[in-house]
């Protein structure tokens, strides 16, 4: 029987990973003693390896749930599928990003500060192979990661404040 942090040594994560898993139901303690110790056993360190290794598959936690208390095996495979297919499209996606910076790189005056209009960078976007959907896929994740870079790029476009303001409620 190992403690938490008995167990988290041994998977190489956190103690609060432990916990977190504990949190959201992935994983129990074989019981509880007296002073309030956590105590895992044999199947709980399994569970716990195969929640691990699932996190470095980048499975979600609430697939994880699934694919844990699943026994049959085709539903367990199509969950992996599933998020197989997911990972390929934001490969995707990101090789599409790459081949507008490049584009950009091929000309580096379009660099310079203010040389990129809207126009341009859309048919730069468009060469590269985006959608109208993936380009406001794209502004969606700009806003979300860095909301006041995403502000300086659309002003660098030569953007109204008005059509900046729409753009970023997308």
């Amino acid at each position: 029987m190992l403690t938490v942090s008995q167990l988290a040594k041994r998977c190489n994560i956190s103690r609060t990973s432990v916990l977190y898993y504990e949190r959201e139901g992935l994983l129990q303690p074989t019981l509880r003693s007296a002073n309030g110790y956590r105590w895992y056993g044999d199947s709980e360190i399994e569970r716990l390896e195969s929640i691990v290794a699932y996190r470095a598959y980048g499975l979600a936690v609430n697939s994880i749930a699934t694919l844990l208390d699943q026994t049959d095996a085709p539903s367990q495979a199509q969950l992996l599928k599933d998020h197989f297919n997911q990972l390929e499209g934001a490969i995707q996606q990101l090789r599409q990003q790459q081949k507008a910076i490049v584009a950009m790189l091929k000309d580096p005056q379009l660099l310079e500060e203010n040389m990129v209009t809207k126009d341009r960078w859309v048919d730069i976007m468009k060469a590269a192979g985006f959608s109208e959907a993936q380009m406001l896929s794209w502004h969606q994740k700009f806003e979300q990661m860095e909301p006041e870079e995403h502000q300086k790029f659309l002003e660098s476009l030569g953007i109204e404040a008005q059509e900046i303001a729409q753009i970023r409620k997308l």
